[in-house]
């Protein structure tokens, strides 16, 4: 399995659109985040079936898509 895959643009995608239009709070997504994929290790599909690595990269996925969400939000603001 790749490091990166389709479910990695759909991470960007969902948390690219949550910061822009939803909330913008650090804290609550990095809780939710972070609980989704220790959530995953006990779940029994296959979905949530892969390796660490993958994990990590689904977090770095979510944090850039929240980063460029919070970052377009703001630019539109000053705007």
């Amino acid at each position: 399995m790749s490091i990166l895959n389709l479910y990695s643009l759909g991470h960007l995608l969902m948390w690219f659109g949550i910061s822009r239009y939803i909330f913008t709070n650090w804290y609550i997504f990095l809780a939710l985040s972070i609980g989704w994929e220790i959530l995953e290790l006990y779940l029994p599909y296959e979905f949530a079936v892969e390796e660490t690595a993958n994990k990590v990269s689904d977090l770095i996925v979510n944090t850039i898509g929240f980063w460029l969400g919070i970052k377009l939000r703001n630019e539109e603001i000053e705007n």
